[in-house]
């Protein structure tokens, strides 16, 4: 069953209209998807890790079993297009999070009505009515099912210091989810904690996405929700949406010219030596040695398309 689910939301991706940009260049890549029980103990565990509001997938289907999760790569050129900002998004980010996840939105709805017709019963908990923004004082807004944390529980991907989701395809992309009462085995999480993909958290490395931030929302303590939801929901679509025809315009900045934008970042290691060259291996004069460098990279994940080039 989780094969013939896969092959149909590639092919959505793959043949939908809906996932055309203006050039009929894809706003997605091919998907990745991940499976976890509907009763795995994290979930419970968010409730006291992002706050009591946060929904279960029971509370959803009090029948359910398996919650299904996709990942959608925006596609390279979107990318490239907004590595080259500094202050705003490219027009074709901004398109891809408004029209993009209109797409996305059809998705859900797709997939729903596809287990439904299986014989199965599914809910979307983001189109769900149980659905609902939260703010919190003290840490931020937040909302109360969080498709990036149901994404960590199916074996997707890990947080990165600007909260994003680093998964095998990096952190450009769209989420989805649903909530089914079709038994699917569990997604193995091939991570050790929640920060594993982060070379900040990892090697204390990095920090490329507090630098792409115009706005420092984005420091050594985190991700500052307050600032950064004011320029996102604010600031940028008041300077850009009528020119781009779009209501939501995103930011994408920080996801955007770092490591971890469309992989999951190498650890890199660099040794130095003094050598002698091969012709005088017996000399015993150390200032006719070479300098000898030693580069090591440590890959974490399969190595996509792209990253092999």
């Amino acid at each position: 069953m989780l094969q013939t689910f896969v092959s149909e939301i590639k092919r959505l991706v793959r043949e939908d209209p809906a996932n055309r940009q203006e050039d009929g260049t894809p706003y997605f890549d091919q998907p990745l998807v991940g499976v976890a029980a509907a009763d795995d103990p994290l979930f419970q565990q968010y409730r006291q890790i992002i706050g009591d509001f946060h929904l279960t997938p029971h509370d959803f289907l009090p029948t359910a079993t398996s919650v299904v999760c996709w990942v959608l790569p925006i596609v390279e050129s979107t990318r490239l297009s907004n590595r080259r900002e500094e202050r705003f998004p490219s027009r074709a980010w901004a398109r891809t999070r408004d029209q993009g996840e209109v797409f996305n939105v059809l998705l859900r709805r797709h997939l729903v009505a596809w287990f439904e017709q299986q014989g199965y019963r599914a809910v979307a908990p983001q189109l769900a009515g149980s659905w609902q923004a939260v703010e919190r004082p003290d840490t931020g807004p937040s909302s109360n099912w969080s498709e990036r944390h149901a994404a960590y529980v199916a074996g997707l991907g890990t947080f990165s210091l600007n909260d994003a989701l680093i998964t095998s395809r990096g952190m450009a992309h769209r989420l989805g989810s649903l909530v089914t009462t079709c038994p699917l085995p569990a997604t193995s999480r091939p991570y050790q904690d929640h920060t594993s993909n982060c070379l900040w958290f990892r090697s204390g490395t990095c920090g490329a996405c507090m630098r792409r931030c115009p706005i420092g929302a984005l420091s050594p303590r985190g991700h500052d929700k307050f600032r950064c939801r004011e320029y996102v929901y604010g600031t940028i679509p008041s300077a850009l949406a009528d020119e781009y025809q779009v209501k939501a315009t995103g930011c994408g900045l920080c996801q955007t010219r770092v490591p971890c934008e469309f992989c999951i970042p190498a650890n890199k290691s660099l040794h130095h030596e003094k050598i002698h060259a091969q012709d005088c291996v017996d000399c015993d004069d150390p200032s006719h040695r070479a300098d000898h460098f030693e580069r090591e990279l440590e890959i974490h994940g399969e190595l996509g398309e792209e990253q092999r080039e």
